[in-house]
């Protein structure tokens, strides 16, 4: 159950950053970042599927984790400056932010897209959300990106997942196969919540974490 309970939201995050927005194609060159991470240990595997060059940034004692996952090519972070280290990417995804997604826009080639889950939304996330109203205010938001992006020849856009239960039915048929498996760093009783989210927030994790609920006696 607890793997289960750890593969919704960053399947359907992993695909729909890759397949619909990225449209990515075999022979293509893929940089996901936090590579052992909850969500970057799921995109490692579908773009590894999907046929790309998967490259990721991971600490070097997960470098084998990554590597068993379909990664390509490992950047420990701790010692190498990915941005000096790579270049020519078709897609970045960025789960970081700041001045992490500010160097990903370098790696990447003439056209290609960097895809941040983390911010700043743009006008094209408050049509998906319904709010055409603050299309204006998104803008500004991400005007410093854009502008970076532009000036580079790429392109930048804000990713935030939808449910999908079309989308869940084909994920699920690649993990009943075994072409993903789910990713569990660890488990919380329901009752340790508060000590869940602290280890989230120290990104210590490497993979789900996942809150169990204890189990009626009724």
């Amino acid at each position: 159950m607890e793997e289960s309970a750890a593969v919704p939201l960053v399947a359907l995050a992993a695909w729909q950053a890759l397949v619909d927005l990225a449209q990515v194609k075999p022979g293509q060159k893929e940089l996901v970042h936090a590579g052992a991470g909850g969500l970057g240990s799921t995109v490692v595997q579908l773009a590894h599927y999907l046929g790309g060059y998967v490259a990721t940034t991971a600490n070097g004692h997960d470098a084998e984790k990554v590597r068993a996952l379909g990664a390509d090519q490992v950047v420990d972070y701790t010692k190498t400056d990915f941005a000096e280290a790579l270049s020519g990417y078709d897609v970045v995804l960025d789960s970081l932010g700041g001045d992490n997604l500010a160097k990903s826009l370098r790696v990447l080639k003439p056209g290609g897209l960097a895809i941040s889950v983390v911010g700043p939304p743009d006008a094209a996330f408050a049509e998906q959300v319904g709010q055409t109203l603050l299309k204006p205010v998104m803008a500004l938001m991400s005007r410093k990106v854009r502008a970076q992006a532009k000036k580079l020849g790429v392109r930048y856009s804000f990713f935030f997942m939808r449910a999908d239960g079309t989308q869940l039915k084909t994920l699920a048929s690649l993990y009943d196969a075994g072409t993903l498996c789910p990713v569990l760093d660890r488990s919380f009783p329901f009752d340790e919540t508060l000590e869940a989210l602290a280890y989230v927030e120290q990104g210590r994790a490497n993979g789900k974490i996942v809150v169990t609920m204890p189990l009626s006696r009724a």
